[in-house]
This record gives C-alpha cells, sequence and structure tokens, in this order.
C-alpha cells in the first residue's frame, strides 16, 4: 500500500494502461504541453510523445467523435474533457454513438473508449461550470458510468474502465483531487457495477457515491460518537448499479437515507429509493430519505454556494428524523 492522493492514484492508473497496452491513448484539450487543467496527465507527453497524448483544438464534439471512430478500430482511447459541463458538447456523440454502436451493429462493432471528466461544486465555479449531472449518462442503456470516492477506487476503476469493451464515462469529482488514502501498489481492477460496504453497521443505512460517500463516512464516524451503528453503502458504479448490495443492507438495518450531489428531483437518489421500495418494502420502518443538493443552479457567491451544497449536518439531520420516526412506530 500507498498513501497517494485521488489525483495521483488517476495518473498511476493511466499510466500503468499506456505501459501495458500500446492501443491505449490519450486525446483532449491541453492534456500534453499544459498537462490537464487539473494536471492528472502531467509528465505523459514527455514519456509517450505526441502520437499517444493527442492535444486537441476546444472541440468537444469532434475530439469525441474522432475517438470514437479509433475505438472501433481497434484501439481504446481515453478522452479528457475539462469538466462533465463540457460534455453537453458531445452528448449526441457520447449518447447517439459511442452507447449505441454496439447494439446497432449487433455486436460487430464496439466502442471501448473512456471518458473521464471532473463535475461537482464547492469550487466557486458558477453555475454553468459546477453541475453534477451524470445522470445524463446513466440514464442511457449502453454506457457504463463509474464514480470513485477514494483514491484506491479512483485507480481500480479507471483500470476497469479502460480494460472495459464497452464506453466507460469516468465522473472524477474536484472537491476529491486532493484527498489522500491508501492504495495497493498492485494494477488489478475491480469489477465495474459493484458497490462497497465501506462501512458496516446495524442502525441505518446511508447509501451514496462520488464525494457523498465520502461525506457519508464522516457522518457515520461523528454519529457513532453519539452511539448510532450506521453502514455506508458507496455504489462507486451508477451503470450498472449495484441492487442487490443496497437491498440487503436495508434488509438489514431496516432503513435508509440517500446522499447525491446534485438535485433532488429525477436524481440518482429517486432511483435508489425505488430500488429499495421494490426490493426491501416489507423490511422498511421508515420511508427512505433523500439528501441532496438545492434545486437551483449553483450560485458563485461562497456563502449562497455553500448554502446550495448538501453538507454532513444535512445529512446527520435526514438521518436522526429517520431513526426517530422509526422509534415512534416501534
Amino acid at each position: 500500500m500507498s498513501v497517494i492522493s485521488y489525483r495521483q492514484a488517476l495518473h498511476d492508473a493511466l499510466r500503468s494502461e499506456m505501459l501495458r497496452d500500446e492501443s491505449v491513448f490519450l486525446i483532449g484539450e491541453e492534456i500534453g504541453l499544459f498537462e490537464g487543467s487539473y494536471k492528472i496527465t502531467a509528465g505523459m507527453l514527455d514519456e509517450f510523445g505526441p502520437k499517444r497524448v493527442r492535444d486537441t483544438p476546444i472541440a468537444e464534439e469532434g475530439f469525441t467523435g474522432a475517438a470514437i471512430g479509433a475505438a472501433m478500430l481497434g484501439l481504446r482511447p481515453v478522452v479528457e474533457i475539462m469538466t462533465i459541463n463540457f460534455s453537453l458538447l458531445a452528448l449526441d456523440q457520447i449518447v447517439n454513438h459511442a452507447a449505441k454502436i454496439y447494439g446497432m451493429f449487433g455486436g460487430q462493432a464496439c466502442v471501448p473508449m473512456v471518458i473521464r471528466t471532473p463535475g461537482g461544486g464547492g469550487q466557486q465555479l458558477g453555475a454553468t461550470h459546477s453541475q453534477n449531472i451524470e445522470l445524463y449518462y446513466a440514464f442511457v442503456p449502453g454506457m457504463k458510468v463509474v464514480a470513485p470516492s477514494s483514491p484506491a477506487d479512483a485507480k481500480a476503476l479507471m483500470l476497469a474502465a479502460i480494460r472495459d469493451d464497452d464506453p466507460v464515462l469516468v465522473l472524477e469529482n474536484l472537491a476529491l483531487y486532493n484527498t489522500t488514502g491508501e492504495v495497493p501498489d498492485h494494477d488489478e481492477p475491480v469489477e465495474i457495477g459493484k458497490a462497497a460496504v465501506t462501512r458496516e453497521g446495524a442502525d441505518i443505512t446511508i447509501v451514496a457515491y462520488s464525494r457523498m460517500a465520502a461525506v457519508a463516512l464522516q457522518v457515520a464516524e461523528r454519529l457513532a460518537e453519539e452511539g448510532t451503528d450506521v453502514e455506508v453503502v458507496d455504489l462507486r458504479s451508477l451503470r450498472p448499479l449495484d441492487r442487490d448490495t443496497i437491498i440487503a443492507s436495508v434488509k438489514k438495518t431496516n432503513c435508509a437515507v440517500v446522499l447525491e450531489d446534485d438535485w433532488l428531483t429525477y436524481g440518482i437518489g429517486a432511483e435508489i429509493a425505488a430500488t429499495i421500495s421494490d426490493g426491501a418494502f416489507d423490511w422498511l420502518d421508515a420511508p427512505v430519505r433523500r439528501v441532496a443538493m438545492a434545486e437551483v443552479p449553483l450560485p458563485y457567491a461562497k456563502p449562497l454556494e455553500t448554502a446550495a451544497l448538501p453538507s454532513a449536518d444535512d445529512a446527520i439531520t435526514a438521518i436522526r428524523e429517520t431513526l426517530d420516526a422509526v422509534a415512534r412506530r416501534r
């Protein structure tokens, strides 16, 4: 094990796969000479050269489409889109081509590509640069969407994404880049589509992903000091969604709170709540609660931005209210 940052874990996974497989190449804006907006690709151009680290014009639709074509012909491109907000400019290429080619061609062609892109608020980047729109892609059959919350998962899920024969969107939350944690020194991927129980507990389940999965662990530790035993389920993958792990946890604890960074209405949490209702309704002692950001374009002003984003205190309030409802029923 080594203790490294989330940023370094992503860098190490990319470098490892480029060394292992010559068909892997990087493509995106400012990833070569500038080494990426968030320095994930630092040193890559010097080591691998411009053939495998391709700087592009500011044209998300164009370079994403070029990567799709390269993938269909046997390469494994890793596309960096500077923020998930800019992926909207490539939405047609991602949704109507990358996600559908395998199905439309009856399996005769596949698109083994990765789109890695950061999202999330809290950095004062304004309403159009701070969104959590991973739902757009998790909604689409043919895509895989992963959302690592720790450096270890950042490395392992990136390895898995590059080796996968389907298009995979790797969601990187901006607030996680500088976080650190233990990461195995080996290059073993994890299975896409498998959630992780990152903390065992008996009283209530928290289901979360990306930044909020890290917040969930903080919440669980705070509540443990009060005698509340919280189980944390980190989704890790939004499509495919590991419904079995969610349901098994709720059957154990009999209640759940879902944490997400995106908007409440039509969000990932709604799908999780429906999953729990379908699979564990008879085990529930209280309604599933959801904690999400305010239903507004994210403000630029720091106090307003902070107020709009979900917090650990918001999660603790929802958990206490849920456990109070359970106690009243009993």
